[in-house]
C-alpha cells in the first residue's frame, strides 16, 4: 500500500508564497539542498494551479521579479520534470506538454484512495493547496510535512496555507533544523470531528 505525503513549504505565518520573495525564500542553504537532493522517488499529485506554474518553469518561465533561473530552483524543476506526475484538473486539456504528466479528470479523493491501495510506492503532493486540504479531511494522508522558512510574510504573503482547514491533531514523527535556521516538523495526522476538550456530551 502507498504511503501519501502533504508536503509543504512555508513562510513562519503559513504562506505558502510571497509578492516579490524568491524561491525558498532566498534562504536556502547547502544542508537543506542536500537534503532535498535525498528524498526518495514519488509520484507527484498535483492540481490546475500548479500544474500551469510548475509546468511553466519548465518550459522557462522564470518567476516573477527574477531575471533567470537560481542553480537550485533549476535543478528542482528538472526533477520534477522527471518524476511521474498525476494532475487533477477538469479545466486542462490533453494532452499535457509537461513530461511524465497524467491528467485524471475524476474525484482526487477516491482516486487517490484507490492508486494508495493499488500501489506501493511513496505518493507526494506539490503546492496545490485545495488538493491536499480535500485529502487530509477524506484521512488519506500518512504523513504531513512542514518546511519552515524564518520569515514572516504578514504584508506580503499569499497563500494562506491552512484556511478552510478541519481541526487536525498532529503527532510529530520528526524534526530537523537545517542551517541553522530551517525548521522541518513531520507529523502523522488525525483528522478530529471536535475539539478533544468541550465536546458536546
Amino acid at each position: 500500500m502507498s504511503e501519501l505525503l502533504v508536503d509543504f513549504i512555508t513562510s513562519l505565518d503559513g504562506h505558502a508564497s510571497g509578492e516579490g520573495w524568491p524561491g525558498f525564500w532566498g534562504l536556502e542553504g547547502p544542508e537543506y539542498l542536500a537534503w532535498l537532493s535525498e528524498q526518495p522517488q514519488a509520484t507527484y499529485l498535483m492540481g490546475a494551479n500548479t500544474y500551469r506554474q510548475m509546468s511553466g518553469f519548465a518550459a522557462g518561465e522564470v518567476p516573477n521579479n527574477q531575471d533567470e533561473f537560481r542553480p537550485e530552483e533549476e535543478a528542482s524543476v528538472d526533477e520534477l520534470t522527471q518524476a511521474s506526475k498525476v494532475v487533477f484538473s477538469t479545466s486542462l486539456e490533453e494532452p499535457l506538454t509537461w513530461a511524465n504528466s497524467t491528467l485524471v479528470r475524476d474525484n482526487a479523493v477516491e482516486v487517490v484512495r484507490a492508486m494508495k491501495a493499488s500501489n506501493s510506492g511513496l505518493l507526494s503532493t506539490i503546492g496545490s493547496l485545495s488538493l491536499c486540504r480535500s485529502l487530509l479531511r477524506a484521512g488519506l494522508v500518512d504523513r504531513f510535512r512542514v518546511v519552515m522558512f524564518p520569515v514572516i510574510t504578514g504584508a506580503t504573503g499569499a497563500e494562506r496555507i491552512y484556511d478552510g482547514y478541519p481541526d487536525v491533531a498532529l503527532m510529530m514523527i520528526e524534526s530537523r533544523t537545517f542551517d541553522g535556521r530551517i525548521q522541518l516538523v513531520e507529523y502523522k495526522p488525525s483528522v478530529l470531528e471536535h475539539p478533544p476538550l468541550g465536546a458536546p456530551a
